[in-house]
C-alpha cells in the first residue's frame, strides 16, 4: 500500500498496572494488512494475542468498558479500512485456541483459531460425515461461528451444538445453537463475546468417500474461483431469489476495475487485490458494483465481507457511490 497511515496514541500507559499480569502479547499500532487475505488495512491501536482462555478472560475483565474491542480471525472475510481500528484488536493464536478433538458419538470439538478446512479433514479422516462443507470455506472456526458460514447446502448452524465464549466482562460461558440466534450469514449471540471453541455433531460416514467429495469440492473451487488471489471470498450475500454473481454479471460488473482492485473476471462475486491496492480502492469497487446492480435490477446487494475501521481523510467511500459514507462495523 502507498497510503500514509497515522499512528494511534499508545493505550497501554492509560490502562494501569494490571496489564503487567497479562501473559499474552500486547502490541501498540500493530499493522493489520498482513493479517487479512485482501492484504489491506491500517493498524490496530492496541493488538492483543492471548495465551489461553483464562488470559483472554482476565484481559477483558479489567479492560475498561468504554474501549472498543474487535476480534479478527484468519482475516479471510474482512476488509479493514486504511485508517485502521481504534481500541483493542484481538486475534486468537493457534497455540491455545487451535486444538481439534474427536469425541464419541460422531462429535468434533474445535478451537476458534482452527482453519475450517482442517476441521473438515479431521472429521473425514475419523469417519465423521456432515462437516465436509467446511472444505469449501476459506476461513477459521471463530469466523464461521460468528457469520454462520456455509456452502453447498449446509451451514454452521446445521452442525454446531454449543460453543464456549468469553464475554466482554470476562466471564467464560457456554452458548447453545438456539442462543446464537442464527440467520443467513449472521448470528445474534451476546454482544462483544469472543468465541473460543465449539462442538459439532456429525454422523457416521465412509472416510474415503468423504475425502473424495472434498477433493471434488477443491477442484471445483479452483476451476471457478480465484482461490490464489488476494481476496476475501464471496463479496456479497445472495439476494432473495437470485445469485449475486449472476446479477453482477448482468449489470456488467465482471472485471470492473478501480485502481489496483477488481471484481474478478474469473468469478464476478469475488473482489480481488491485484497487487498493492489499498482498502479505499477495494471498497470503491464493491460500492460501484452495488450501484451497477441497483441501477440495472433495483436490487441492493448486501456485503458478505465484513467492513470495519476508519477511512483516511479525503478517502471516504460512499454507499452506492452516491450516498453517505458507511462508517460502522459489520
Amino acid at each position: 500500500m502507498n497510503v500514509h497511515v497515522p499512528q494511534w496514541p499508545d493505550l497501554i500507559p492509560t490502562l494501569g498496572g494490571w496489564t503487567s499480569e497479562v501473559r499474552g502479547q500486547l502490541i501498540p499500532n500493530q499493522p493489520l494488512d498482513e493479517m487479512t487475505t485482501l492484504r489491506v488495512g491500517g493498524p490496530a491501536q492496541l493488538f492483543f494475542r492471548p495465551v489461553d482462555e483464562d488470559d483472554l478472560a482476565f484481559f477483558l475483565k479489567y479492560l475498561p468498558a468504554e474501549i472498543r474491542v474487535t476480534v479478527i480471525g484468519l482475516g479471510s472475510n474482512l476488509l479493514i479500512r486504511d485508517g485502521g481500528l481504534d481500541g483493542v484488536v484481538i486475534r486468537l493464536p493457534a497455540k491455545g485456541f487451535g486444538a481439534i478433538d474427536i469425541l464419541d458419538g460422531h462429535r468434533v470439538r474445535a478451537g476458534a483459531a482452527v482453519p475450517d478446512v482442517q476441521v473438515a479433514t479431521a472429521a473425514a479422516e475419523a469417519g465423521i460425515d456432515g462437516l465436509w462443507f467446511y472444505r469449501g470455506i476459506r476461513g477459521g472456526i471463530g469466523g464461521a461461528l460468528y457469520m454462520n458460514a456455509g456452502c453447498y447446502g449446509t451451514e454452521t448452524r446445521n452442525r454446531m451444538i454449543e460453543l464456549r465464549a468469553v464475554t466482554r466482562q470476562g466471564e467464560i460461558i457456554t452458548l447453545s445453537n438456539e442462543q446464537m440466534g442464527y440467520l443467513y450469514r449472521k448470528s445474534n449471540g451476546p454482544r462483544g463475546a469472543v468465541f473460543v471453541s465449539a462442538m459439532y455433531q456429525g454422523f457416521a460416514g465412509d472416510s474415503e468417500k468423504i475425502l473424495t467429495e472434498m477433493r471434488t469440492v477443491t477442484e471445483r473451487r479452483e476451476s471457478t474461483q480465484p482461490t490464489r488471489a488476494k481476496t476475501a471470498g464471496s463479496t456479497f450475500k445472495n439476494p432473495e431469489g437470485h445469485s449475486s454473481w449472476k446479477v453482477i454479471d448482468e449489470a456488467g460488473g465482471r472485471g470492473f476495475t478501480f485502481g489496483r482492485a477488481q471484481m474478478s473476471e474469473m468469478h464476478s462475486n469475488f473482489l480481488i487485490n491485484m497487487g498493492e491496492a489499498d482498502a479505499f480502492e477495494v471498497e470503491t469497487v464493491g460500492e460501484s458494483i452495488r450501484q451497477k446492480v441497483r441501477d440495472k435490477h433495483g436490487i441492493e446487494l448486501k456485503w458478505e465481507v465484513r467492513r470495519m475501521g476508519h477511512f483516511l481523510p479525503g478517502r471516504e467511500v460512499r454507499e452506492f457511490m452516491d450516498g453517505a459514507p458507511f462508517t460502522g462495523a459489520v
